[in-house]
């Protein structure tokens, strides 16, 4: 196939794009110095004025609004109690609302009891969250940083990944250099990632011109030169969503082969497993797909609900239907049926949460006569 003039500067746009990443590198990176704290008021614990030497801290960064940080708590707790004796757990309200006063974080604080069983501040201004995580271009909060015995950043992340690196933190076998060379790499292939969709515009159908069709061929194409320029890009999410996407629709036995492997190769993240789902969800009704592709979408499914960290937080009964119609319509009834009943379990036990939720609320009324 011929490429397009727009197509031949869709690829000099790629290759621009994958110098240029590397020259965008955040200024606070694993193995430089921890920031300095910069608290307002302890509401818990023993306070901690700065990070000395010989010691490990575990700073976690969190807000009366955020779910998943609340959610994170009880988890944190338990590795705080299990370390007490090497690592210093302390939690930083940052992010909050305008609206939100130090009595309502208070409250929130009270109310977590020894689900938050550590130290809690709330940051001075915004000095934190702009010095520690927007500087370390993490991604809002949860966020989660490791100070270790010498001062520096051992490791950043997701709250849900620091049981696995701490033993080795505490233990001085954390080897410093893999892990920000690590950090790098995985941030220079998400953010060349996300240059994906404005990039593919140009052959997708465009709602406000009259005539504008899409172009598989030419997309596919554009996605193959990309991957070739950089091959670790080939199953990372947004890659691996268009792709699939327009695979389906022009080659469905290519399109499996391709998924298969989607679901196994996790890139700078998990598996891109929303790829298959949403893909496969968006066209059920509006193109025939064959059954191996509907299994497929169940086997992302149940991916998803593997990768799930606070279930509370996530509708599992919706993702277990969802699985269910899949092997529905791969005429697979056994295990559309198992997974049906297990989406009515998984409702049951929401409906309990939800009722000691509410009533748990109802007496926090009754006690405080305010929220």
């Amino acid at each position: 196939m011929r490429p397009s003039f727009y197509l031949l500067l869709f690829l000099c746009t790629i290759t621009v794009t994958l110098h240029a990443q590397n020259e965008n590198t955040p200024f606070l990176n694993i193995g430089d110095p921890a920031p300095p704290l910069r608290v307002r008021k302890w509401f818990k614990g023993l306070p901690v004025q700065q990070f000395e030497k010989g010691k490990i801290y575990v700073v976690e960064f969190w807000a009366t609004w955020c779910r998943p940080c609340l959610a994170s708590m009880p988890h944190l707790s338990t590795l705080a109690r299990e370390y007490k004796d090497h690592v210093t757990f302390i939690a930083i309200d940052v992010m909050e609302n305008k609206t939100t006063t130090l009595e309502n974080i208070k409250a929130v604080v009270e109310r977590m009891g020894s689900r938050m069983d550590f130290p809690v501040a709330t940051e001075d201004s915004n000095l934190m969250a702009t010095g520690w995580i927007e500087a370390s271009a993490h991604e809002g909060i949860p966020a989660t940083f490791v100070v270790n015995a010498e001062g520096k950043l051992a490791w950043f992340g997701h709250p849900k990944d620091l049981p696995a690196v701490l033993p080795n933190i505490v233990n001085n076998t954390w080897n410093i250099k893999e892990a920000s060379s690590r950090l790098n790499e995985n941030r220079r292939l998400r953010d060349l990632d996300r240059e994906v969709p404005s990039l593919l515009m140009e052959y997708k159908v465009d709602q406000f011109k009259p005539g504008s069709v899409t172009k598989p061929d030419s997309i596919l194409f554009a996605i193959n030169e990309m991957v070739r320029k950089e091959p670790k890009l080939k199953y990372a999410p947004f890659i691996a969503y268009d792709n699939f996407r327009f695979l389906l629709m022009t080659d469905p036995d290519k399109a499996y082969a391709y998924g298969k492997e989607v679901l196994v190769n996790p890139t700078y993240q998990e598996p891109a497993y929303n790829a298959i789902i949403g893909n496969i969800a968006w066209y059920s009704d509006k193109m025939k797909i064959p059954g191996k592709i509907y299994e497929l979408g169940a086997e992302a499914c149940q991916l998803e609900i593997d990768h799930v960290v606070y279930p509370e937080l996530v509708n599992l009964p919706e993702m277990y239907s969802k699985m269910a119609d899949m092997y529905w319509r791969s005429n697979n009834k056994i295990k559309a049926i198992e997974a049906q009943q297990k989406a009515i379990d998984a409702m049951k036990v929401k409906q309990a949460l939800e009722m000691t939720e509410l009533e748990t609320k109802f007496q926090q009324y009754k006690d405080m006569k305010t929220f």
